[in-house]
């Protein structure tokens, strides 16, 4: 079975960019003809919000797969509507998976062995149902939080090698109280950094062909000394890199997290892309009703932008 880094660099040499597009939906920012569509037709409930989530995400997938290999989708906009945003969830994970693309589950699971295990079945393998294995989720990858330890991590890590799927454990986050823990000093060392050497030694029963881990990290943009040495740390390890766009991260600081071959990165924008219609710029340009422009115009400036910063775009 190919191994999820390979699968990784083969979509990212195809599509021709690391660039990653988060579809996480904020009901109030949907177009209003989506939601006065759904709320007609299922009612203004869980039911009516779901399928304009869905509606709106697969307009979405109509506009990005051709530019972009890799989608993220944070749990919490779906969960938050209830049974019918799960649905939402699963059906974007499928549509995602027909159209080529690679699906991360922004998760952050983390928790005891069995619990772990369980959580491992449900999003990256089989769950079984009385002698019957049935697909959980199906996405190809999820992000974990460490703080429990690896007896959290490795029923993910054995998971994720049967299956061929793909981990992005947190090491450094975007949020400013990030440095309430992980910038703390242990010993001669910061806490996120002894998180990144474990993250380096539980991919290693795990790498591809191309000498790439699938067991990857989340590695926020934000000091240049520190992603240098998280690099170091980590250096067969995909850096899942969020912070572009919204979050104001510099993108010639995620250069940095990238090896020398120009691979082992991949970088996130959700906000900026999927309501890059709510800009003021975008809304002078086109208005609301030329929305899908807009998000097509975002996804491209970020493709050319993250050339320009590698150094193989004009």
């Amino acid at each position: 079975m190919k191994s999820f880094s390979d699968r990784l660099i083969g979509v990212l040499k195809e599509k021709g960019s690391p660039a990653v597009v988060g579809l996480d939906p904020q009901l109030d920012l949907l177009p209003p003809e989506i939601k006065r569509k759904n709320f007609k037709r299922y009612g203004r409930n869980f039911r009516g919000a779901g399928r304009a989530v869905l509606e709106f995400n697969h307009r979405l997938l109509n506009i990005i797969s051709p530019h972009i290999g890799v989608v993220k989708l944070q749990v919490a906009f779906y969960e938050a509507l209830g049974p019918h945003g799960i649905e939402a969830y699963q059906k974007t994970v499928n549509l995602a998976r027909k159209k080529g693309l690679l699906v991360i589950g922004d998760v952050k699971r983390g928790d005891v062995g069995h619990t772990a295990e369980t959580y491992a079945r449900a999003h990256l393998g089989e769950v079984d149902i009385d002698g019957t294995p049935v697909s959980g989720y199906g996405v190809d990858a999820v992000t974990l939080n460490p703080y429990l330890g690896g007896d959290s991590i490795m029923p993910f890590v054995k998971t994720a090698k049967a299956y061929g799927r793909g981990l992005f454990v947190v090491v450094k986050s975007t949020n400013p109280s990030s440095r309430d823990f992980q910038n703390k000093r242990c010993g001669t060392e910061m806490l996120c950094e002894t998180v990144a050497r474990k993250v380096d030694k539980w991919g290693s029963g795990v790498i591809g062909e191309s000498g790439y881990s699938a067991v990857g990290a989340v590695v926020a943009a934000g000091s240049p000394a520190l992603g240098r040495r998280l690099r170091r740390l980590m250096p067969r390890a995909f850096f899942l890199v969020p912070g572009y766009g919204a979050q104001g991260a510099k993108l010639e600081d995620m250069r940095l997290y990238f090896n020398d071959d120009g691979r082992g990165a991949i970088i996130s924008a959700s906000r900026s892309i999927i309501f890059a219609y709510e800009s003021p710029a975008w809304k002078k340009k086109y208005g609301m009703r030329d929305w899908e422009r807009a998000v097509e115009d975002a996804v491209l400036s970020m493709r050319r932008n993250i050339a320009r910063m590698l150094g193989n775009g004009r």
